[in-house]
Protein backbone atom coordinates (compact mmCIF):
# COMPACT_ATOMS: atom_id res chain seq x y z
CA UNK A 1 0.00 0.00 0.00
CA UNK A 2 1.54 3.52 -0.80
CA UNK A 3 0.47 6.49 0.94
CA UNK A 4 -0.72 9.34 -1.29
CA UNK A 5 0.28 12.93 -0.84
CA UNK A 6 -2.13 15.46 -1.47
CA UNK A 7 -1.09 19.18 -1.67
CA UNK A 8 -3.32 21.98 -0.55
CA UNK A 9 -2.92 25.56 -2.01
CA UNK A 10 -4.59 28.32 -0.34
CA UNK A 11 -5.24 31.42 -1.98
CA UNK A 12 -2.82 34.33 -1.01
CA UNK A 13 -4.33 36.72 0.91
CA UNK A 14 -2.45 39.95 0.32
CA UNK A 15 -4.27 41.10 -2.77
CA UNK A 16 -1.90 44.10 -3.43
CA UNK A 17 1.42 45.63 -2.68
CA UNK A 18 2.24 49.31 -2.58
CA UNK A 19 6.21 48.29 -2.17
CA UNK A 20 7.67 46.83 -5.12
CA UNK A 21 11.10 45.44 -3.50
CA UNK A 22 8.28 43.91 -0.86
CA UNK A 23 6.22 42.00 -3.87
CA UNK A 24 9.53 41.08 -5.31
CA UNK A 25 10.54 39.40 -1.98
CA UNK A 26 7.08 37.44 -1.22
CA UNK A 27 6.42 36.42 -5.07
CA UNK A 28 10.37 35.88 -5.76
CA UNK A 29 12.32 35.54 -2.37
CA UNK A 30 14.27 38.14 -3.92
CA UNK A 31 15.85 40.22 -1.27
CA UNK A 32 17.99 42.44 -2.86
CA UNK A 33 15.55 45.59 -2.75
CA UNK A 34 14.82 45.80 0.75
CA UNK A 35 15.77 48.51 3.31
CA UNK A 36 16.10 46.05 6.20
CA UNK A 37 19.06 43.64 7.10
CA UNK A 38 16.76 41.16 8.92
CA UNK A 39 14.59 40.38 5.47
CA UNK A 40 14.10 36.52 7.49
CA UNK A 41 11.61 38.55 9.81
CA UNK A 42 10.34 40.40 6.91
CA UNK A 43 9.27 37.08 5.74
CA UNK A 44 7.85 35.55 9.06
CA UNK A 45 5.72 39.11 9.15
CA UNK A 46 4.95 38.81 5.02
CA UNK A 47 3.98 34.99 5.93
CA UNK A 48 1.67 35.85 8.63
CA UNK A 49 0.07 38.60 7.18
CA UNK A 50 -0.63 36.58 4.17
CA UNK A 51 -2.30 33.71 6.86
CA UNK A 52 -4.76 36.19 8.43
CA UNK A 53 -8.05 36.32 7.89
CA UNK A 54 -8.69 39.65 9.17
CA UNK A 55 -5.95 42.15 10.85
CA UNK A 56 -5.90 41.01 14.07
CA UNK A 57 -4.79 38.20 13.24
CA UNK A 58 -1.49 39.60 13.45
CA UNK A 59 -1.20 40.71 16.70
CA UNK A 60 1.09 38.45 17.84
CA UNK A 61 3.98 38.81 20.16
CA UNK A 62 6.95 40.40 19.01
CA UNK A 63 4.89 41.63 16.15
CA UNK A 64 3.84 45.34 18.29
CA UNK A 65 0.59 45.52 15.81
CA UNK A 66 -1.38 48.90 15.90
CA UNK A 67 -3.99 50.38 13.84
CA UNK A 68 -2.71 53.99 12.18
CA UNK A 69 -4.86 56.78 12.88
CA UNK A 70 -7.01 58.81 10.44
CA UNK A 71 -6.70 55.58 8.28
CA UNK A 72 -7.97 52.13 7.81
CA UNK A 73 -4.68 50.61 7.87
CA UNK A 74 -2.57 49.25 10.31
CA UNK A 75 1.29 48.59 11.06
CA UNK A 76 3.81 45.66 12.12
CA UNK A 77 7.25 46.35 13.18
CA UNK A 78 10.47 44.96 11.32
CA UNK A 79 12.71 46.99 13.02
CA UNK A 80 13.06 50.06 15.06
CA UNK A 81 11.70 51.96 12.52
CA UNK A 82 10.92 50.17 9.59
CA UNK A 83 7.21 48.89 9.61
CA UNK A 84 5.10 46.94 7.54
CA UNK A 85 1.78 48.61 7.16
CA UNK A 86 -1.31 47.56 5.54
CA UNK A 87 -5.05 48.22 4.55
CA UNK A 88 -7.55 45.19 4.95
CA UNK A 89 -10.96 44.92 2.39
CA UNK A 90 -13.51 41.83 3.08
CA UNK A 91 -10.62 39.04 3.78
CA UNK A 92 -7.90 40.34 1.79
CA UNK A 93 -4.69 42.37 3.04
CA UNK A 94 -4.26 45.77 0.48
CA UNK A 95 -1.62 47.99 -0.14
CA UNK A 96 1.34 46.50 1.83
CA UNK A 97 3.93 48.53 1.98
CA UNK A 98 7.72 48.65 3.94
CA UNK A 99 7.62 52.18 5.43
CA UNK A 100 10.21 54.44 7.53
CA UNK A 101 8.03 55.32 10.69
CA UNK A 102 10.19 58.43 11.70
Amino acid sequence: MTAAVCRITFPSVIRSFRSRALRRFFEEGDPSGLSVPNTARVGRLVRALDDATRPEQVNLPGFHFHGLKGARRWSIRVTGNWRITFGWDGADAIDVDMEDYH
